[in-house]
């Protein structure tokens, strides 16, 4: 459950374009690569979802299939 929290902060600070020193004050957590790396497949795949970081995590995961080397690497580094 930890794990899903962190990506859903990950891909909501990567679509609000938050420094990293924004998004550590409000507790977003993952590197500036990690956001940066599934902004693009989050515009892309899960527009509709923008701004709700549970419905955007579950987004991507649904079209892991689809997302960018760099987002899928994003993933299987915190386990799921």
């Amino acid at each position: 459950m930890a794990r899903k929290f962190v990506l859903a902060t990950i891909t909501l600070a990567a679509l609000t374009g938050l420094s990293q020193t924004s998004a550590s004050a409000q507790g977003h957590m993952g590197s500036p690569q990690e956001q940066q790396a599934c902004s693009r497949d989050a515009s892309r795949f899960c527009r509709k979802d923008l701004g709700n970081d549970g419905a955007v995590q579950g987004c991507l995961q649904a079209n892991r299939a689809k997302l960018s080397r760099a987002c899928s690497k994003v993933f299987q580094s915190h386990g799921m």
